[in-house]
Order: C-alpha cells, then structure tokens, then sequence
C-alpha cells in the first residue's frame, strides 16, 4: 500500500452504554479511527453527530486526540448514536438504536475520495438508505477498500452484499459471520476458499477469537496466528476493531501478513483488558507503531 494515500474511515460513531453506568466512546469505524490516529497514520472520519451533548463530546474528544474533524458532520434533526452494551461472561450484546445521526450521512458533504485512497467501512451504516448513498458516492472513484463485516442483528440483512464485496481488496470478518454469509460448510479453509472464489479479494481474514485467524490471499496461500495467551479480560468489546486499526496500519507500513495478525492478535488482548473499545493511554500504542 502507499503510505502517501489518504486515508478515509466512514460509518458510525456512538457511545457504548455499559450496565454499570459508563458511557464509552465506540462504533467500529470511529474504534479504528481512533486506534490509526494514534498510530501516526491521520484518518478523515466520515461520520455524522447529532447538535446534542453527545456530539459535543465526541468532537471534544476528537480534537483532544489529534483527530480531524472535517468530515464529521453535525445533524439537527437526529441524535448521536447510542448502544445499550449487555455482558455474559464478558462478552458483549448490542440494542443499537435506530435513526442515529450516523444513519443521515449527507451524501453531498463527503469528501472527493481518490482512486489512490484507501477507505475503511463496516457494515452498521449501511442499514439506512441515506448512509449507503454517501458511502456509494465515496466509492465512485474504485478507492482500495478495506470492509469490516460486523453483522448485528437485524440490520445486516437488508444489505446488498454482493454489491459491496465485489469492491473489496481486503475483508474481515470472524468466523460466525463467514457462515451467516453463506459460507459455512465444510471446513473453515474450504469456506474461505468458497468466499474468495466468489469475491476477488486480495485478502479475506477470519478472527478466531481465542483460536486466532487466519488469512488467504489471492495467490491461494493461507497465514495463521495461533491461540493467544491468556489474560484478564474486562470485556471483547472492540477487539475486532482493534485488529482492524493494527492490520490497516501494518498494511500502510509494508509489513508481511503474519507479522500484521500477529502484532494486531497483540493489540486485540491490550484492548479487551480494559472496558471499552477506546483508550487514552498512548503508551499502548508506542509497541505497534
């Protein structure tokens, strides 16, 4: 990849309402946006707030963070989203409130994406018609896309999927969601294989959770990290995220495959031993750059 790219993030950003009372910044995107930011890579946010206490938040903790608030953009009418979090065991349900701001994503203020760019998206901010316009309009251009599968009940199935893998270079998902995409039978290589003959990703990575992921590229080669150590886990909130920040950042900075999803496996278990999918501790990052 060319480190010389502009670097986009678009979708949701929304605070994480945990049973004991805290609210944390999160939302896939804005999670990877802010993990990159701190990794020296300079990420626009494609997003949208609402003209309410929550907004005003996140734009503070944005600019506190060194994040550009250019394509943030304020909303009068919807709020800024909000997710009931609710943990067994530690790990994590999502009640995901609808008609966010993030829902509204104005197609006519997103900026000119480059053919040369890279855009990062997930999949919560394609539920709203409004939203897929914008990111449609951002990929007018055939920008390297980086997709973030992250299917939440019930909003993932009113998607056209193959619209948007067939404009993929680079897919991840967990294993769950490979099959809740068609692609569970057999062997979890032979369902990658499956995939990849369908979309012609140049790389589809699977996270395992504690059994690790797995990678195959285009050239058919698979690439795997093991099991990761064990560890106080407060909650997995945000881990995928986590591994997405450190692969996009690895990718950027020319490192091979199993270096990236070892260094991201990595990260993922600094994230899940705090709550929340976000921290202001930069000292974490400083291993990973």
């Amino acid at each position: 990849m060319n480190q010389q790219a502009k670097l986009y993030v678009f979708g949701e950003v929304l605070f994480d309402c945990f049973p004991d009372g805290n609210m944390v910044l999160g939302g896939a995107p804005f999670n990877v946006a802010w993990h990159l930011a701190a990794l020296g890579d300079t990420p626009l946010l494609i997003s949208r707030i609402g003209q309410d206490e929550l907004g005003t938040c996140i734009e503070q903790a944005m600019s506190d963070w060194g994040m550009r608030l250019d394509a943030l953009q304020r909303d009068a009418e919807h709020p800024t989203g909000r997710v009931t979090v609710t943990l067994e065991d530690g790990d994590p349900s999502y009640d995901i409130e609808f008609g966010a701001a993030y829902d509204f994503i104005d197609p006519a203020q997103v900026p000119i994406v480059d053919h040369a760019d890279i855009i990062y998206h997930g999949s919560l901010a394609l539920r709203h018609d409004v939203s897929r316009s914008a990111l449609d309009a951002c990929l007018r251009s055939d920008p390297h896309v980086f997709l973030d599968v992250n299917l939440r009940d019930p909003w993932w199935e009113n998607i056209d999927w193959d619209q948007y893998l067939r404009r993929v270079h680079w897919a991840k998902m967990n294993e769950q969601e490979l099959g809740m995409l068609g692609f569970g039978r057999g062997s979890l290589k032979d369902s990658m294989r499956a995939f990849c003959a369908r979309h012609d990703v140049e790389q589809l990575i699977v996270t395992r959770g504690s059994s690790g992921a797995l990678v195959l590229d285009r050239a058919g080669n698979f690439h795997q990290v093991g099991p990761p150590p064990l560890t106080d886990a407060v909650d997995t909130v945000g881990a995928g995220d986590s591994f997405s920040a450190i692969y996009l950042h690895g990718l950027r900075q020319g490192w091979d495959i199993e270096t990236i999803i070892d260094r991201a496996q990595r990260f993922a278990l600094e994230i899940i031993a705090m709550r929340g999918a976000t921290s202001k501790d930069r000292a974490i990052y400083r291993p990973f750059q």
